[in-house]
């Protein structure tokens, strides 16, 4: 079957017209099919795959209402809605036309018919078929694409009180179209609570697309989130959408707010609360529709003290505000993570049986883990890339180097012992900040506060 040219079926109940379309066709078409029955039209659809149906009006005696073409006209459509139908009769009825229009014909001849106008008609049909074919294809495909983009979702690994209490969170906030802002470390995983809220909302069957603001110059800014036309600027060789355009009807997310220029937040600030964008060289205003969620591991409300940070800006992003705590904090995660890791890893890198030992379980317990999941991460696949036997043990696990604790008899101040008595709180209950800081007798916040001073002080 030669798609390329066309493939047709040909219905009328005038043999001599069957034999002359054939031989005019043949030459300019694929696969020609002739049939006087208009009863096997759908069985034929069935058969092969058709661009055109060339289709007579009447097939009984004496008939010449066109209704039997119509009629015929709706059961192929309902068969094959995409499939080209030429209608053709003796008959110029204006009216008969209109309908036949109407009802989904693609076009219409009267008999006798002039060869070239024909063939150029049949063309001109066929060639509607296949565009119709190839917007299908894209169309299936594009939702594919979205399929496969939104299911790259990375686990979320963790059963701890914080990291329940913030999915919980993201749960209630998915449904709504609520803008996000989530705040945290680096590698807390601040991406990953994102895509679970996309993942979970009424936009997850559309595109979540990410932006980082920390990697773009304020030159790129316009040109990344608005798009531009061809022509301009410079290298403007092409038209070209924005991020804001592509995230349209999904969600548009904006990792490292905190990083974006004091000048360009106004802009960032006019596309939100306007819901319109137009592209650099173009003054047509374009409408979006996006659910925003925006990540920093700055302290926006102080920045914003500072003068640092638009405050419009920051309360049109911060409906909702998600605080990821540090990998530290999570207690016994550290452990699942970490196994996690050691499972994905070794089947990365094909080793088996790899186990991770109680001395250097107790090891990870111990750090402090600046870097979070990502340092983890990263401490995992190191020791799976060179474990020589089948137990990963304390000298594998290659962490950062940290201050050494001074034992009590050496201890001078009154600063240091307090440091000594956080240490030891947090090591007693495995880096669980919520249950150190009820030993010590202070609030969570007091203990993270004094924590960073301690550290700072260290530097």
């Amino acid at each position: 079957m030669q798609i390329q040219k066309g493939n047709i079926l040909v219905v009328d109940d005038n043999k001599s017209i069957l034999s002359a379309l054939e031989i005019l066709l043949t030459p300019e078409f694929g696969e020609i099919t002739a049939i006087s029955n208009p009863n096997l039209i759908l069985s034929e659809l069935v058969k092969y795959d058709y661009n055109l149906v060339i289709l007579d009006m009447n097939f009984s005696a004496g008939v010449n209402t066109g209704n039997e073409g119509i009629y015929w006209l709706g059961k192929i459509k309902e068969k094959n809605p995409d499939v080209s139908v030429v209608l053709i009769t003796a008959y110029g009825d204006i009216d008969t036309a209109v309908r036949a229009l109407k009802a989904g014909a693609s076009d219409f001849v009267i008999k006798p018919w002039e060869n070239e106008k024909l063939l150029a008609t049949l063309k001109l049909a066929i060639q509607l078929n296949l565009s119709k074919k190839e917007v299908k294809h894209l169309r299936e495909r594009e939702s594919e694409l979205k399929k496969e983009m939104n299911r790259d979702q990375k686990n979320i690994i963790g059963s701890s009180p914080q990291l329940m209490s913030i999915l919980n969170l993201a749960r209630k906030v998915a449904k709504t179209d609520a803008n996000v802002l989530i705040t945290g470390e680096n590698g807390t995983g601040k991406e990953l609570i994102a895509q679970e809220i996309h993942r979970l909302s009424n936009r997850s069957r559309e595109l979540l697309v990410n932006v980082d603001m920390g990697a773009l110059s304020e030159t790129l800014f316009e040109s990344e989130l608005f798009g531009h036309v061809k022509g301009a600027f410079t290298d403007a060789r092409e038209t070209r959408q924005g991020k804001f355009e592509i995230a349209h009807k999904g969600t548009l997310f904006l990792d490292e707010i905190g990083n974006l220029s004091f000048h360009l937040q106004s802009k960032l600030l006019a596309a939100i609360e306007n819901r319109q964008i137009s592209r650099i060289g173009s003054n047509e205003l374009i409408p979006i529709n996006i659910r925003l969620i925006c990540a920093t591991n700055k302290n926006i409300e102080n920045m914003v003290m500072e003068g640092l940070f638009r405050e419009d800006l920051l309360y049109r992003i911060n409906t909702i505000h998600i605080e990821l705590p540090p990998l530290r904090e999570r207690g016994n995660d550290i452990i699942t993570l970490a196994e996690f890791f050691l499972k994905k890893y070794m089947q990365k890198y094909n080793k088996r049986d790899l186990k991770i030992n109680q001395q250097a379980l107790d090891k990870l317990m111990r750090y402090s883990w600046p870097g979070n999941i990502r340092e983890l991460q990263n401490t995992i696949e190191k020791a799976v890339i060179l474990s020589e036997t089948t137990v990963i043990k304390p000298d594998e696990l290659y962490l950062r180097p940290t201050a050494q604790i001074k034992s009590i008899d050496t201890i001078a101040t009154l600063e240091e012992m307090e440091q000594k008595m956080i240490q030891m709180a947090l090591e007693k209950n495995n880096g669980n900040f919520t249950a150190a800081a009820e030993q010590l007798g202070i609030t969570r916040q007091t203990l993270y506060n004094r924590l960073k001073k301690n550290r700072e002080n260290d530097q």
